[in-house]
């Protein structure tokens, strides 16, 4: 047979080439137009399927129930604030995911305010950690205005690229959380012939920054350079998290308040009916604003999540159940030196009640818990001397440290 009548025909369905538009010929094979039709449909179909699946996937990820379910595992308390949070992280993620095409729909950066040792960094953190996004923690009390000694603003951004692995598009989809905002609330409002280059000079410095704007960084990190290699990096989508303890917010709030709990159906303070929410749940931008904030910034925050101090069984949980807690990490500790760890539940509670003394929340249980090992992990050779193969930590070594010497 000739090669020209081997190849008269589809290799896919058989058709003559009289009787289709067109065949369309190769080496050994060939291929009519009704086929090429036939399997680009096919692959449409497919690629609409796995749109619809991976759709459906980001919808579920997305979810503001499913993400405060995240957050009640590594978070103790906080009920209220987690659900607030939940929502503005899931809504701005499904608008930089699926955006609008006739829509410009403006960013919610978010405000947590709240005691120090309430949780907010971890917060934030636990948040990055479930979307698998870069996340870092900048420090507002180092930031200044750009040209005075500290880092300016846009060093933040450096530090996110850096996270996101030099990767540009992975950083603009990332949480950056400024600690301590509050301490840059502006002075009072009396002359001074100083420029407040770290308090509301830092606040003009970040408008933009947090709002959204291109902003040029060293590829290679450090301080910018004329002839350095620049990258862009769109802050648009990037989630600002600011966090601070605002220290007299609260009287603020309460002087604002006052006289508005008398009359009929009026809920009183402090008796059993009363609510349980945060003090800082009822501010107002005009609150941020005698407390030193300006008005601009206060503007592109704007979900304010307020955070309770955490009560007595919420530290026990902290401190025993949640995931990571310093119990089990201290445990893993010993053990590395072959000492089983455990605590009576006399030495727990006390913990627990030095921790609410100091007011320094869950994070003075890690101090706490540090002062009652120290001697504990400094004399663990004489341990393993002695051959002691558990140790058990009572009420007593918690109120007198130093009195483990009487256990060799």
């Amino acid at each position: 047979m000739s090669q020209d009548a081997k190849i008269s025909r589809c290799s896919f369905c058989g058709n003559h080439k009289d009787v289709v538009k067109k065949l369309i010929v190769g080496e050994d094979v060939a291929i009519c137009s009704d086929c090429i039709e036939l399997c680009t449909q096919l692959i449409l179909d497919d690629t609409v399927i796995s749109t619809i699946v991976e759709t459906e996937k980001n919808n579920e990820r997305f979810d503001a129930s499913i993400i405060k379910d995240y957050l009640d595992m590594h978070v103790i308390g906080q009920a209220s604030a987690k659900m607030v949070l939940s929502v503005a992280i899931a809504n701005h993620y499904k608008r930089i995911t699926y955006p609008p095409k006739d829509l410009d729909m403006q960013k919610g950066n978010i405000l947590l305010i709240g005691p120090t040792g309430t949780g907010k960094t971890l917060l934030a953190k636990t948040v990055a950690k479930y979307l698998n996004v870069p996340f870092v923690v900048a420090d507002a009390t180092s930031l200044t205005e750009a040209g005075y000694v500290g880092d300016d603003v846009e060093s933040m951004i450096t530090m996110l690229l850096n996270a996101a692995g030099g990767d540009p598009k992975v950083a603009e989809r990332g949480i950056i959380f400024i600690d301590e905002i509050d301490k840059i609330a502006r002075r009072g409002e009396s002359a001074s012939i100083t420029r407040d280059v770290s308090g509301e000079g830092v606040q003009q410095a970040l408008l933009k920054l947090v709002e959204g704007t291109v902003c040029r960084i060293p590829s290679a990190g450090g301080r910018k350079h004329p002839k350095g290699e620049m990258i862009e990096i769109n802050t648009k989508d990037i989630l600002f998290i600011a966090g601070g303890a605002f220290v007299g917010l609260e009287d603020i709030i309460r002087s604002r308040t006052k006289g508005t709990t008398m009359g009929f159906g009026a809920t009183l303070s402090g008796g059993s009916g009363a609510s349980e929410k945060s003090p800082v749940a009822d501010v107002l931008p005009d609150d941020l604003m005698k407390f030193g904030m300006i008005p601009e910034f206060i503007g592109r925050f704007t979900t304010t999540v307020g955070l309770l101090d955490l009560k007595k069984e919420e530290l026990s949980q902290v401190l025993t159940e949640v995931k990571n807690n310093y119990i089990v990490q201290y445990q893993y500790m010993f053990s590395i030196d072959g000492i089983e760890l455990t605590f009576t539940d006399g030495a727990l509670g006390e913990i627990v009640n030095i921790c609410l003394r100091l007011k320094t929340g869950a994070r003075g249980l890690h101090s706490v818990l540090e002062n009652t090992l120290l001697p504990h992990m400094f004399h663990v050779k004489k341990y393993q001397k002695y051959k002691m193969k558990k140790l058990e930590i009572t009420k007593e070594l918690v109120t007198d440290p130093k009195s483990c010497q009487e256990l060799f």
